[in-house]
């Protein structure tokens, strides 16, 4: 099993014939990922040529997500466009009723991804977005909806949840002998789309997650609220990590929503809440690593 995409997914990229959209369907389609087109508005009709993946491989180009959708069936949309294209981008791909929106696109204004975010909960919640200022979701093995490298770790029993896109890689590696159900980077910025609390559900129903690593940061709430839906709904054992120990206050660390003002949103705020909840919180990534193999191992 895996949770948001799975080998049968079929994905489509926004952007694809950008330099960071054509790089990253090159690295989708070497991972395994059934991408099948992309959309660039006023470029339908043209194609992309991947041949150095598979000989002969071409791409088709469509004007909209809904022309792509009809033609190709895809149902996961990956957003390479520039930060002010984003949210029509992301618009589009709702209004389309795509199942899953990946927005990888960085520096997006917080209002414009809070517009596109009420949007999609104003349309139902059809399609799932995550993201944005992430690093995608994988499901190794299976896809690769991203830029999440897909060498580093194989499929296994561990599912991931991550603010950051570094410390993603690094716990996969750590972890690779292990390997992972999915992993989910869910982005830093002060709006997203899917939670903490999202993908743990979604792990806490996907049999073949037995243990779920959860990464936060510092800034805002999102931790404090995982930790009580922990409390409450998920029965599998939960490692977490929470960056920004020796963050100076009131001082922006990386992500858009790693603040601290006061005491509100401290690491150690947030590991409180976590241990509280029964989470095993380490104190580096190496040691949370080491704490969920210790779990992987109580579970075998």
């Amino acid at each position: 099993m895996a949770i948001f995409l799975d080998e049968d997914s079929k994905i489509i990229v926004q952007g694809m014939t950008g330099a960071e959209g054509t790089k990253h369907t090159r690295r989708m389609l070497k991972s395994g990922a059934n991408v099948v087109g992309g959309v660039t508005p006023g470029k339908g009709g043209q194609s992309a040529d991947f041949s150095d993946v598979k000989d002969g491989l071409t791409l088709p180009v469509f004007n909209s997500v809904g022309e792509a959708m009809s033609e190709t069936g895809a149902d996961v949309t990956v957003v390479f466009v520039p930060p002010k294209f984003a949210k029509s981008a992301v618009i589009e791909a709702v209004d389309a009723g795509i199942p899953l929106a990946v927005v990888i696109t960085e520096g997006i204004p917080v209002h414009d991804t809070a517009s596109f975010w009420a949007h999609a909960c104003a349309t139902g919640n059809r399609t799932r977005v995550v993201g944005p200022n992430c690093p995608g979701v994988i499901s190794p093995g299976k896809s690769n909806a991203g830029i999440i490298p897909a060498d580093i770790t194989e499929a296994g029993s561990i599912g991931l949840v991550s603010k950051s896109g570094t410390l993603t890689y690094q716990l996969m590696y750590e972890l690779r002998d292990i390997g992972f159900s999915s992993a989910v980077g869910i982005g830093g910025d002060p709006v997203i789309g899917t939670t903490h609390i999202d993908a743990l559900a979604a792990f806490e129903a996907d049999p073949q997650t037995e243990v779920i690593v959860m990464i936060g940061e510092i800034g805002g709430d999102a931790e404090e609220r995982a930790a009580a839906y922990i409390k409450e709904h998920v029965r599998k054992p939960v490692v977490g990590y929470v960056a920004g120990f020796t963050a100076p206050e009131g001082k922006t660390m990386g992500h858009a929503g790693a603040i601290v003002s006061g005491s509100s949103g401290t690491a150690q705020a947030k590991k409180e809440a976590l241990e509280a909840a029964g989470v095993r919180v380490g104190k580096t990534p190496s040691e949370t690593a080491e704490l969920a193999r210790q779990l992987v191992d109580e579970a075998g």
